[in-house]
C-alpha cells in the first residue's frame, strides 16, 4: 500500500473551490401547487400578545391570509420558512397591512406567547403578522383542518397555504415557496377575485 501524501488545506481548499464554480448548481425544489376546500374550526388559540383568540375569527376577517406551521425550537424548516414570510412582509411593503401573515405552533408544549413573541422579533414580524399556540388538542386539530398534520413535530413538512377572502378556496404550496412564489400567488390571486 502506498502512503498517502498530505495536501495542505489551502491546496484542498483551491482544488474544491475550483471543482465547486464549474459544477452547475442544484435546481431549487419545485413546490407542488394545488387548490384545496379547508374548514376553518372554532379553536380557541392564543396570540403572541397573550390574547386568546378564536382561529376562524382570525383567519376570516376579510383580508386575504397567509398560512403556515412553525415550532420555535425548529433549526430545519420553520427558520426557513419565517424567513420566507418576513421577506413577503418586506415584499408586500406598505400593502402588507391589507395581508393577515398567520404562523400556527406545532409545539403548543413549548411555544408559549412569550416564545412567539421573542421568535416573531427575530423575524421582524410586523403587526399583520400573528403567531399562536394552544394546547395540544387545538394544534392536532388545526393541523388536521390544514392537512398538514404528520403525528408530531419531528416529522412536518413545509406547507404554506394562501387565501384570498373568507369562503374562497386556500392554495396549497408543497414545499419550501420563496416570498417571490407567495407575492406571485397573491397577486394572481386578487386579480381573479
Amino acid at each position: 500500500m502506498r502512503p498517502m501524501i498530505p495536501i495542505a488545506g489551502a491546496m484542498l481548499l483551491a482544488i474544491s473551490t475550483l471543482v465547486l464554480a464549474d459544477a452547475p448548481m442544484p435546481a431549487a425544489a419545485a413546490i407542488h401547487r394545488s387548490l384545496v376546500n379547508v374548514e376553518i374550526p372554532g379553536l380557541k388559540m392564543v396570540r403572541q400578545d397573550g390574547v386568546a383568540v378564536s382561529l376562524d375569527r382570525e383567519l376570516n376577517d376579510g383580508r386575504p391570509v397567509v398560512v403556515n406551521f412553525v415550532y420555535t425550537s425548529c433549526t430545519t424548516i420553520c427558520p426557513m420558512s419565517s424567513q420566507e414570510f418576513s421577506l413577503l412582509q418586506q415584499r408586500l411593503g406598505p400593502a402588507g397591512e391589507r395581508v393577515h401573515l398567520v404562523s400556527i405552533s406545532i409545539d403548543p408544549e413549548q411555544d408559549t406567547p412569550a416564545r412567539l413573541r421573542s421568535y416573531a422579533q427575530h423575524f421582524h414580524a410586523g403587526k399583520s403578522w400573528d403567531h399562536y399556540t394552544g394546547d395540544a388538542a387545538s394544534s392536532v386539530q388545526a393541523q388536521s383542518a390544514f392537512g398538514v398534520y404528520r403525528g408530531g413535530k419531528m416529522s412536518h413538512i413545509p406547507v404554506t397555504l394562501l387565501r384570498t377572502a373568507p369562503g374562497n378556496q386556500w392554495v396549497r404550496l408543497d414545499g419550501f415557496a420563496t416570498a417571490q412564489e407567495m407575492y406571485s400567488e397573491l397577486q394572481g390571486l386578487v386579480a381573479r377575485r
